[in-house]
């Protein structure tokens, strides 16, 4: 193989060997064009893309693109080839599609690439070489990136741009007779196929030729090759049929490694420099002190100033030609950021890599689902962006409706646009939403295409076609729940006939029980979105009826483990009918009333686990079924010493364990206190030890404040009563006094609003089912919407 000439003085092509994504090759490939002035351009790409070239010159498009080629009955089966502003070859085909020449790609066909990705890769290819990697180390630089920014980006002009692509031309020669292939055995199919390519348009257009290609290729398109060779090399190749297309890129992909390899870590920085007419670290320091200054850091032009000096005087310490991004990176640490790495972080993410965004223009090839996306979009006002952001969306107003339907259409789709988060608010009617688009989601909209033309069509085929192929009665409840978020009528009655069919062959109480909670939310949301949930209503309360049924012999003769998990399904199923409406013709007996016998029943049977009956005794207190007497009574019971200690630990549990606010419970009634405390003083020793760590666990999820209030109040003792209305302890009373409870409401009505307390513009506030709503005007509290008579204050204050 002999040593590459980068010029076609010789009467070869002007071989233009790059380094991918590198600002200054592509402003040394410019000046060599421009030097040339060839009549074709060839460029390192897949051939099927020369139809889509002439779209590089459309004022809408703006990189950083990438080529998408995809199989077409497999869109996930796809590659990329992203090109940025400073990327060479994006240099070259603008070059040529301003001047005239012709430009075309050689690399292999992406129908052969395709084909070839699913083939097992090779066990003896042996370890890859990083060019770059290993002229730095024969330079003696420990740092790849550092020494091309030393010999690359920091070079000046030179009197003839063609030498410095002989050079390296001509170091890469002694890499590949040194190594080889580098452990890239299938970079010799794509070579012979780049040789095939420029000897057919060296034939129709002489020596007026230039490449723009990988320096690594450089050797192998210069040196010695037979055509029978090539084309043995290029016989029964894999093929499969694809589509192309341009789609938007961000910077932020360019820091990874994708597409051919040619992943870089500071694609921001490359585009500065490759953008800055000159002085490139002074306004470098600038834009990293408006990005400060933005962020309310105290950043003068002093700092700037200074700045700059210190990377000047950091590059001459080191022996370097121009500060580079180490320089400047320091010198920003120390002076705008006073030694700290947190605003550091904020430059790495922004300016670094970069959040810049791609946009390619409406005439490049797209699915029809692609372009229905980009309509409703528009239509929505909802733009992609590369930086990710959050959205906050009020579903009583019909644009943010509308977004909401399209990000859980999408997300139904499979196509991860936005996450849904937590909302600030508590009421039903507004979502918190996480936005980034990736470029990989044109990928995931290509695979969606197969459901249909539309958003709305593909998100109600993908629906149907999962409700038909599930088989778990949760997975068709949480389907049922996406198909009303996404709004998907024609969806809808597929999804609950296959619910109803699978209920009513679900025998297990616990996938029932599972299945509900997911009913209950789906009829809340379509309440507040206004929309037909009447089937929907109908399974739940069938769901729940057999749940009624089943639940009391599903709960006996439970192990321990077993018995925490059915505690979580009896909460869920709790809240779930707490969300339901009675419905018509249930008979005599509302559905609440039916599911407060059950737990009757939970709480009073010796077979069920002591967590259980705890927890039941637990719910019908806090919904008012039973008193404060009752519980105590419940208490006692599983508190005796006939019970085994393990057992009643697991009672205490149910009852006062978790989140559900037991410790205040305890602060507040003394005599189940009491009872706790003296069970817990009469256990023997020898079980104290095992039911300890039970009981750790229960009192560990109080709030600290709450353990040391019932810690002062248990070292007190019990309180010693004179009189039948006098306080069991300092600072509380004998009992709950209503009255005095409910003179606060009008207050708090004023206050908050004529919807009462919590969340004033939630039409899905729920109602108190122990306090009927007044018809003489009152809300559902029992509290007058608006004070009219000032006096109505003194009542309140007494």
């Amino acid at each position: 193989m002999t040593a590459p000439a980068a010029t076609h003085a010789t009467g070869g092509p002007l071989l233009l060997g790059v380094r991918h994504h590198g600002p200054g090759s592509a402003r040394a490939v410019r000046a060599a064009l421009d030097a040339a002035r060839p009549a074709a351009v060839l460029i390192e790409g897949p051939p099927e893309g020369d139809a889509l070239l002439a779209l590089a010159a459309d004022e809408a498009m703006r990189p950083p693109v990438a080529l998408l080629a995809h199989v077409v009955d497999d869109p996930g089966r796809a590659a990329f080839w992203p090109m940025a502003e400073f990327s060479p070859e994006w240099v070259a085909i603008r070059w040529a599609l301003d001047h005239g020449a012709r430009v075309r790609f050689i690399d292999l066909p992406a129908a052969h690439s395709l084909a070839a990705a699913e083939e097992p890769a090779q066990e003896d290819a042996g370890p890859r070489v990083d060019p770059i990697g290993a002229l730095a180390e024969a330079a003696g630089y420990d740092d790849p990136e550092r020494w091309w920014e030393d010999v690359v980006e920091h070079r000046g002009a030179v009197a003839d741009p063609r030498a410095p692509f002989a050079a390296l031309a001509e170091a890469m020669a002694v890499l590949r007779e040194t190594y080889g292939d580098g452990g890239h055995p299938r970079d010799l199919i794509r070579e012979a196929h780049m040789r095939q390519q420029l000897r057919a348009t060296t034939r129709e257009f002489g020596s007026e030729v230039a490449v723009v290609c990988g320096a690594w290729h450089v050797p192998a398109l210069a040196g010695k090759f037979t055509v029978a060779a090539d084309r043995a090399l290029l016989k029964g190749l894999p093929k499969v049929s694809t589509e192309l297309t341009w789609v938007p890129w961000t910077h932020r992909r360019l820091a990874r490694r994708s597409g051919y390899g040619a992943g870089i870590a500071s694609p921001g920085w490359y585009g500065h420099l490759f953008a800055a007419a000159d002085r490139p670290v002074e306004r470098w320091m600038t834009k990293v002190a408006g990005l400060l200054r933005a962020e309310d850091r105290q950043i003068s032009s002093a700092h700037v100033i200074e700045a700059v000096r210190l990377a000047g005087t950091l590059a001459a310490m080191r022996g370097r030609p121009l500060p580079g991004l180490a320089e400047t990176t320091d010198a920003v640490r120390a002076v705008m950021c006073e030694g700290s790495d947190v605003p550091l972080g904020l430059i790495q993410d922004r300016l670094i890599v970069g959040d810049v965004l791609g946009e390619v223009p409406d005439a490049a090839p797209a699915v029809p689902l692609q372009r229905d996306l980009v309509r409703t979009q528009r239509t929505l006002r909802l733009k992609p962006e590369a930086l990710e952001r959050e959205l906050e969306l009020d579903l009583r107003k019909e644009t943010d409706a509308g977004r909401s339907r399209l990000l859980h259409r999408l997300s139904l789709l499979g196509i991860g646009w936005g996450e849904q988060t937590r909302a600030r608010s508590t009421g039903t009617f507004r979502e918190n939403w996480r936005l980034r688009w990736e470029p990989e989601l044109s990928v995931r909209v290509a695979e969606a295409g197969v459901w249909g033309t539309t958003v709305l069509g593909a998100a109600t085929a993908k629906a149907e076609s999962e409700a038909a192929a599930a088989s778990a009665l949760g997975a068709i409840t949480a389907l049922a729940e996406r198909c009303l978020l996404a709004e998907l009528p024609d969806a809808l009655p597929v999804v609950m006939r296959a619910l109803a069919d699978r209920a009513a062959l679900d025998t297990d109480v616990a996938h029932l029980a599972q299945a509900l909670p997911a009913l209950a939310r789906t009829l809340r949301y379509g309440d507040v979105r206004g929309t037909t949930t009447a089937g929907l209503a109908e399974v739940a309360a069938g769901l729940a009826e057999r749940i009624c049924v089943g639940l009391p012999p599903a709960c006996a003769a439970l192990d321990a483990d077993g018995a925490a998990e059915m505690r979580t399904h009896v909460d869920a199923v709790h809240s779930a009918i707490g969300l339901l409406a009675d419905p018509a013709g249930a008979g005599p007996v509302g559905l609440r009333e039916r599911w407060s016998a059950v737990l009757g029943r939970l709480a009073s049977r010796e077979t069920v686990p002591g967590v259980l009956r705890g927890r039941a005794v637990r719910l019908l207190l806090d919904d008012g079924r039973i008193g404060s007497e009752d519980a105590a009574r419940h208490m006692g019971l599983a508190l005796s010493p006939g019970t085994a200690p393990a057992d009643a630990a697991a009672w205490i549990e149910g009852f006062v364990g978790g989140a559900s606010g037991g410790g205040m419970l305890l602060v507040h009634d003394e005599r189940l206190r009491d009872l706790v405390d003296g069970w817990l003083t009469s256990v023997a020793p020898e079980a104290f030890t095992d039911v300890l760590p039970l009981l750790r666990r229960t009192f560990a999820a109080y709030e600290a404040g709450v353990r040391r209030t019932l810690g002062e109040l248990v070292r007190r003792g019990p309180a010693v009563r004179t009189g039948p209305g006098e306080a069991s302890a300092p600072g509380f009373g004998t009992a709950l006094d209503a009255a005095r409870a409910d003179a606060v409401l009008p207050l708090l009505a004023l206050l908050l609003g004529p919807d009462g307390p919590g969340d004033t513009d939630d039409p899905a506030r729920p109602v108190d089912p122990r306090r009927p709503a007044d018809p003489n005007g009152t809300d559902e509290l029992g509290a007058p919407g608006i004070l009219d008579d000032p006096n109505d204050l003194v009542e309140v204050g007494k």
